[in-house]
């Protein structure tokens, strides 16, 4: 096995600022399934059309069968989809109380395909005029508002999931450490304390517990330390825009600002502390975060301490660490992966 730093000199990670693909040059590819089938359901369910006839509404997304992922290729972006998916439709008649359902089938959903030219089949479940009147409801006015969220799901697919997918080079890292810079990131949370436009924080009670995590990371430790404070790598693992101000009293927030914060004790590949909320949290309410890293000789170790988490919030974060910061990390970067 190979010792950190020895080996093909293209591949030492200090000429490689995401830790993983020169100059983007090698293929990489981002499972997009998962997201997917979240951002469907959210685009494809409570669509609801309406006229003389009646009321139709999506309610649920009954089956999503399929994959999707996005891959860099010399910094060019290829995107791959295929799903079937089945809605459920329910409606009511003008005129009665009479519930009536029905099925919405889309069986070729991919990029072989315009959204214009998807097949949208609408079945009905029960007999009679008032049910076919229902179905045709939502054949001529329902699929075309299905077709414009199928292109709204084409379009987050593109811009939204592979954001920090083409990773900057050496120089650009260089450039954006001394560079100023600007940020156009809307934020949706209050400034946090010590900032310009601060809130008291919350004189509420609350009770609080502490949760410990162990994870080991087939990286040094300077690539695990340089994922979470270079924003770039951030942006990347947490697949949205974000800000991180890597210095002590430097200010995070990620995930369209539902985990927000401030850089406490920053020691280069040994520590991170932070002051780490949820936006859900009562306002003014931080954990204290200590991330402390150890390099071993073929992975690092890393060991996450969080106290000042409120009760009932303990499972919820200990899952936020583990699915949006631990698994994304390895996916992202392929520090899961067995070193040789």
């Amino acid at each position: 096995m190979a010792k950190w730093g020895e080996g093909d000199p293209r591949w030492i990670v200090e000429e490689r600022p995401d830790a993983t693909n020169v100059n983007n040059w090698h293929w990489t590819e981002k499972n997009a399934s998962y997201w997917s089938k979240d951002k469907l359901a959210e685009l494809l369910t409570n669509i609801e059309v309406s006229d003389s006839r009646g009321t139709c509404k999506i309610v649920e997304m009954t089956s999503c069968e399929g994959e999707a992922s996005a891959n860099n290729r010399k910094a060019k972006l290829i995107f791959f989809y295929e799903w079937v998916i089945e809605l459920k439709w329910q409606g009511e008649p003008d005129d009665s109380d009479e519930t009536i359902e029905g099925k919405v089938e889309i069986p070729n959903l991919s990029e072989e395909h315009d959204p214009s030219d998807v097949d949208v089949t609408v079945t009905v479940s029960s007999k009679g005029d008032k049910a076919e009147a229902l179905k045709e409801l939502m054949r001529n006015k329902g699929t075309k508002i299905i077709r414009e969220r199928l292109e709204a799901y084409i379009s987050a697919l593109k811009k939204e999931f592979s954001q920090g997918m083409i990773l900057p080079t050496k120089s650009d890292s260089i450039n954006q450490v001394k560079s100023t810079g600007k940020t156009t990131v809307n934020y949706k949370q209050s400034p946090l304390n010590g900032s310009s436009g601060d809130k008291a924080p919350s004189l509420v009670k609350v009770d609080t517990t502490s949760i410990t995590q162990a994870e080991t990371f087939k990286c040094t430790a300077e690539e695990f330390y340089r994922a979470l404070t270079v924003q770039e790598m951030v942006q990347a693992f947490s697949q949205s825009s974000c800000v991180v101000e890597a210095q002590n009293g430097g200010r995070f927030e990620l995930f369209g600002g539902n985990v927000s914060g401030s850089f406490v004790e920053l020691i280069p590949d040994k520590k991170i502390r932070m002051r780490w909320r949820f936006g859900s949290w009562p306002q003014g309410h931080y954990s204290d975060v200590t991330i402390d890293i150890e390099q071993k000789a073929d992975c690092t170790e890393v060991t996450l301490t969080q106290e000042g988490v409120p009760q009932g919030e303990a499972d919820r974060t200990r899952d936020g660490w583990q699915r949006h910061y631990w698994d994304s990390m390895k996916r992202t970067f392929g520090f899961g992966a067995i070193l040789f």
